[in-house]
């Protein structure tokens, strides 16, 4: 038998989330969902975010705070910038856009029996303008932001309710658009739940105590469910793949001490694994029968949820990669990284927010999923969040970037070459965004500069990065060497 590896042609695209970059909070009928209530907070340390976690009692209180900014009800001002954006998306040459739509917007209180008119217009727009500019689409149906009222009144997904109005909503999303979206993800970084409960779940902590485990776990459970209904009645509505996404972190053992090594395992079998297990395979892991056990863990799982896991599992993983991890059994020096703290590695530079900088990670993450699941892949987030300077003459100069993503692409060839079925690479914030970790504006990761501080001043105009020529050749590049029209 003759053997042979070859690269092929992938979608290179970009990101943005309803929260981060649309803003108009308060226009087209749209509610206030979970992200209108996190402050902006002056960043005091790099390798903690606990200073942001939302009680009751503040996210009660931001209803009627005037004193604090509250940045997600800005985003990029990406809801009066609609046309323009897509112009530059255009004109930087990417296949495929990934966005989400606020479920807020379309059912203010996500309990309606209708849809909100004024975000079904909204929506009409924002998907007409993608498909004449000829992009793919990549639909999150809901991005961490959830309707404040679902919180407040039902529990979040606490409560098995919202699969019902998730569903409704999903519902209005294909019967209105289901004939120009591509890829469907139901959940971004769906293990988020477990790592970062408001913003996965909606769940709230009462002051000064901790998040209940059997609540964060039931509350992911009714997500798996809703996912897979979600599956099970797009493949009967509409022609798009759907897929499942978490955030990864590709472990490192900090030391071959045999502890450091079955630690590995266990923080990438509950932080990562567990729920792509669950909506890819199609039934709860081994593993975490002992880890729910020895945390008197407990949550309600009904045969027809065991039913509708099996039966619907996705077409497609996807995942975000920023930064690789190191574990220990014993304390070491931390550093921060995407929602979660992790170990510092002495082999990695990082960047101001203290996220490591590993680009051969991405190769690894690659090859264990596609390993583990043999299912193609998205590489839905990724990319490098910097401060960069807009420049008198209105330039941005940010070689750092470009050397990120030139790195970056270099191991997704790799992988290729290793036998991964890779599908598309998605750079996150295309445009600036307000950061979903630090909820600052200040730390960039598009390739579009948006003229905003931390504090919501400044013209909110588009300037083009150094990085855009780049990324723009770059994809040229690719169809070219692919004969790619």
């Amino acid at each position: 038998m003759k053997f042979h590896c070859e690269e092929k042609p992938i979608l290179w695209g970009g990101a943005t989330a309803s929260s981060q970059y649309e803003g108009g909070w308060d226009k087209g009928g749209k509610g206030m969902d979970t992200q209108d209530c996190r402050p902006y907070l002056i960043r005091t340390s790099n390798a903690t975010t606990e200073t942001r976690l939302l009680t009751k009692k503040s996210v009660s209180e931001s209803k009627k705070d005037k004193l604090k900014f509250y940045p997600f009800r800005s985003g990029s001002d990406g809801y009066n910038h609609l046309k323009e954006d897509i112009q530059l998306l255009k004109e930087l040459g990417i296949d495929i856009y990934r966005l989400s739509i606020s479920w807020a917007r379309l059912y203010p209180n996500g309990d309606e029996e209708e849809p909100n008119i004024d975000g079904i217009r909204y929506y009409d727009e924002v998907f007409s303008e993608i498909k004449k500019s000829g992009m793919k689409i990549f639909l999150t149906m809901t991005h961490y932001a959830l309707p404040l009222y679902l919180v407040e009144h039902y529990g979040g997904w606490t409560n098995r309710k919202l699969i019902e109005f998730y569903i409704r909503f999903a519902k209005t999303i294909f019967e209105k658009w289901g004939d120009v979206i591509d890829y469907y993800l139901p959940f971004n970084e769906i293990n988020a739940g477990y790592f970062s409960p408001y913003n996965g779940v909606g769940l709230l902590r009462e002051e000064n105590k901790p998040y209940n485990q059997s609540l964060v776990f039931q509350s992911l459970h009714h997500q798996f469910v809703a996912s897979a209904k979600v599956i099970e009645l797009g493949h009967k509505l509409v022609k798009g793949k759907f897929g499942c996404m978490v955030a990864c972190f590709c472990y490192y053992p900090y030391s071959c001490n045999p502890l450091d090594n079955m630690k590995l395992v266990t923080d990438e079998n509950t932080n990562t694994w567990f729920c792509a297990d669950v909506l890819t395979r199609g039934y709860y892991p081994n593993y975490m029968t002992r880890f729910f056990e020895e945390r008197n863990i407990e949550f309600e799982v009904t045969e027809e949820d065991e039913r509708v896991l099996r039966e619907n599992t996705a077409d497609f993983v996807s995942f975000s990669y920023y930064q690789s991890s190191v574990t220990s059994y014993e304390e070491k020096e931390k550093t921060a990284g995407n929602l979660v703290v992790t170990t510092k590695n002495p082999y990695l530079k990082a960047t101001e927010w203290g996220w490591q900088i590993d680009p051969v990670g991405l190769r690894v993450t690659l090859n264990k999923v596609y390993d583990r699941y043999q299912k193609p892949i998205f590489i839905s987030e990724n990319g490098l969040g910097s401060r960069d300077v807009l420049e008198e003459d209105k330039t941005i100069h940010d070689s750092y970037r470009i050397q990120y993503l030139k790195e970056h692409f270099e191991q997704i060839k790799e992988a290729q070459l290793d036998g991964v079925d890779i599908l598309g690479y998605i750079m996150w914030g295309v445009i600036d965004i307000v950061s979903a970790g630090s909820c600052e504006m200040e730390k960039r990761y598009g390739v579009v500069y948006v003229d905003a501080d931390n504090e919501g001043k400044g013209t909110y105009q588009r300037y083009k990065k150094d990085s855009f020529e780049w990324y723009k050749n770059f994809i040229k590049s690719e169809k070219e060497r692919f004969h790619v029209k």
